[in-house]
């Protein structure tokens, strides 16, 4: 029920956000048209985030004959879990890094990409692979991709927002616009919604990964050890990606330094690599 509660909560803040920019991009019936859009992509996001996500990182299927290795882990962990085994692809990068997407156990997803399966061992993919089984077992991807897909949507409505008030869109005498002022400011608190929302996701979201994946696995510092080379990695030469599906992976593939780790959608490694070297798993 709060897997719901949570995704119904999105949805809402979602939608308004759309329709907000709606209004300001064209009065009452950008309001109507915009509410179309939402449900439509609502619906899209609930049904599809998951092609919608592999799709955007040219991700590509693995199996039993391209990927042996991985597939034996996955499907002992599966198993181990007692869900159905996940679909598997490969993103073609050499950044190390990992998520799990789809709405239910049922229609899941774990993504890797090249540079993972070159630097980690046997123990510390067998780690990582527990973190993404777990957030399929604990039902938060559905979240996470319906932000993924969201976020990127209000963001992109938000620079149409900002080119309009540069050209002049939001110029009119009409009492239903906001004007040059009102777009600039939807340009502007959008995009910060946006990220707020996938904040409030919650970074517990991970640690409750980090955990339950190390139950599964019988062994955190597999995952422990992982996190650390996947940190430093990442510092190095962070992935290509889309601040709007950055909240996905495993470890932030975003360069988050300084002030921008206050607004990172995960908690920092050092304190994620603590709290699973303090863990004591009985068999």
């Amino acid at each position: 029920m709060n897997s719901f509660l949570r995704t119904t909560f999105l949805l809402g803040v979602m939608t308004g956000l759309l329709m907000l920019i709606g209004g300001m991009l064209g009065g009452r019936g950008g309001v109507a048209i915009f509410f179309v859009i939402a449900v439509i992509m609502n619906f899209g996001s609930y049904w599809f985030s998951d092609k919608i996500v592999l799709r955007a990182y040219g991700a590509q299927p693995l199996d039993a004959s391209n990927a042996p290795e991985l597939y034996s882990i996955v499907n002992e962990l599966a198993q181990s879990a007692g869900i159905p085994m996940p679909r598997l692809y490969l993103i073609d990068s050499e950044t190390p890094n990992a998520f799990a997407t789809g709405r239910n156990p049922h229609h899941a997803a774990v993504a890797v990409t090249r540079g993972i399966m070159r630097i980690c061992n046997r123990e510390e993919l067998k780690g990582v692979l527990g973190h993404e089984l777990s957030h399929v077992i604990n039902r938060d991807i559905l979240t996470s991709s319906i932000a993924a897909t969201l976020a990127g949507a209000i963001m992109m409505l938000a620079s149409m927002a900002r080119w309009g008030a540069i050209f002049g869109l939001g110029r009119s005498d009409d009492d239903d616009r906001g004007g040059a002022l009102g777009l600039i400011f939807v340009a502007v608190l959008a995009p910060i919604a946006a990220t707020l929302i996938q904040l409030a996701i919650s970074r517990t979201r991970e640690y409750q990964a980090d955990a339950s994946g190390a139950r599964l696995t019988h062994n955190p510092h597999y995952l422990a050890s992982a996190l650390h080379k996947l940190e430093v990695s990442n510092e190095r030469d962070p992935l290509d990606a889309s601040p709007a599906t950055a909240h996905l992976f495993i470890v932030n593939p975003l360069s988050a330094q300084g002030i921008a780790r206050l607004f990172s959608t995960h908690p920092p490694i050092e304190e994620r690599i603590r709290r699973l070297e303090q863990m004591t798993i009985t068999s």
